[in-house]
């Protein structure tokens, strides 16, 4: 099943990029300022609460929805492979840091501000966060004889930045602290009744923090944490199945898998079933970030070039604020203000075509230069191509789009302005189902 088996150390490069916007999103919104309402409410997907908190607050829901803040998340999928198949499992979050502003005094101390204006720069009180990761490495056989857990420990800290004004004198400083976090990771295995060796594969990682109070409110219980909780698995000697579109005979297997606030997806390469991503926010199979993308704007309904666009509009004023809010905004307001003309044209749109350059349609071949009748659909469509129907065309070209469905770009051959649109890019789109290949011109049906 599946290309050639990949190392797990490759596989989680291949899927890092989409587990990276997982891992932010939300965590800034546009206009990326600390005054925006939106900014104000975060941390909204896979956050796993201290247990104690969570009792006190009666989160004990147990669908697969990742918005849902509960103590644990549990990731099952499916595996097929031998016993002694060797499974990387990395288990991924973010850390809330509290960022705190201090102005320096004549006396050399600090005094505690909501904000600190030290000309060129300014900096406000903010919470940060920092991505932790941990490996853990087992065998199929080992956690099918018997649940092994996995400890994770994260030490708090404090750090503490100067800022100097624009004479280089001391303004003040901005100090970050960090609760510890305390979790464990269990993983089990069971056989599938099934016509192949198939396991059904199970991670459970729970959040044990002991030190948050059970009427803490929720700025306080974050901090104890893990935020954007979610799981990468890969294996080089087996592979796991797609619990969207499983073969027939693992369908009953997969609908036995329980998964609560996540949910598993291959997330290696097209056609390889080697790499699986459990995240809080509901994927399809082989997910993968848009190559014309220039950074994360972390938001997943984003479209980059309008809100790129709506970055550059933003007041001098507006601009400064937001990157005071946090290194990541200043990051986006700095990578817009810089991107070149030539990368908001990529973002405005791209086409891909297939690698073979065409698509078959009834057994017959169709790329550039083929002559098609159109056949538009009756219904789902754009109403202007009913008035297309049974005209023949010219291929123009076959292109794929960020989702990888096939459009066949169409020039209508008896169109008086066929020529100045064929000079002008200027296509009309159909999917292969509503199009009827044609022989060439000359040529006999």
């Amino acid at each position: 099943m599946g290309s050639e088996p990949v190392t797990a150390v490759d596989g989680f490069e291949h899927a890092r990029a989409v587990a990276d916007a997982i891992l932010y999103e939300g965590y800034l919104l546009y206009p990326y300022r600390r005054s925006s309402g939106k900014n104000r409410v975060r941390w909204q997907f896979g956050v796993l609460v201290p247990p104690v908190w969570a009792q006190a607050h009666g989160l004990d829901d147990t669908s697969v929805a990742g918005s849902a803040e509960a103590p644990w998340q549990r990731t099952e999928c499916l595996l097929e492979g031998p016993g002694e198949a060797v499974i990387k499992c990395r288990v991924r979050f973010l850390q809330l840091q509290s960022k705190a502003v201090e102005k320096r005094l004549p006396d050399g101390s600090y005094r505690s501000v909501d904000s600190l204006d030290a000309g060129a720069r300014m900096e406000l009180a903010f919470d940060e966060a920092v991505p932790r990761e941990f490996d853990f490495q087992f065998s199929l056989g080992e956690v099918a004889e018997g649940a092994a857990e996995f400890a994770v420990q994260v030490p708090g800290g404090e750090d503490h930045e100067p800022v100097e004004d624009d004479a280089g004198r001391p303004a003040g400083r901005v100090v970050r602290r960090r609760r510890p976090l305390a979790a464990s990771v269990t993983v089990s295995a069971a056989r599938c009744d099934a016509p192949h060796r198939l396991s059904r594969l199970s991670v459970r990682v729970d959040n044990i923090d002991a030190g948050t109070a059970a009427d803490a409110p929720r700025e306080e219980a974050l901090k104890g944490s893990l935020l954007a909780c979610h799981v990468l698995l890969a294996t080089g000697e087996g592979a796991f199945l797609s619990l969207l579109e499983p073969p027939s005979w693992a369908e009953a297997a997969a609908g036995e898998c329980v998964n609560v606030h996540t949910f598993p997806v291959l997330a290696s390469p097209a056609g390889d079933h080697h790499v699986v991503l459990s995240s809080p926010i509901l994927l399809y199979d082989h997910p993968r970030v848009a190559p014309e993308s220039p950074g994360d704007l972390h938001d997943a309904t984003e479209i980059d070039e309008i809100l790129s666009l709506r970055t550059l509009t933003l007041t001098d004023a507006e601009k400064r604020e937001a990157r005071a809010t946090d290194p990541r905004a200043a990051e986006i307001v700095d990578r817009t203000e810089a991107m070149p003309p030539e990368a908001f044209a990529r973002l405005h749109g791209t086409r891909r075509p297939p690698g073979d350059g065409g698509v078959v349609v009834g057994g017959v071949p169709v790329s550039r230069g083929s002559r098609v009748r159109l056949r538009p659909r009756t219904r789902g469509t754009d109403p202007q191509d009913r008035f297309l129907d049974g005209r023949t065309a010219l291929v123009e070209a076959v292109l794929s789009d960020v989702d990888d469905a096939t459009h066949v770009a169409v020039t209508v051959e008896d169109d008086p302005a066929a020529d100045l649109n064929q000079w002008y890019g200027r296509y009309r789109y159909f999917s292969p189902d509503e199009i009827e290949p044609l022989p060439a011109a000359g040529e006999r049906p």
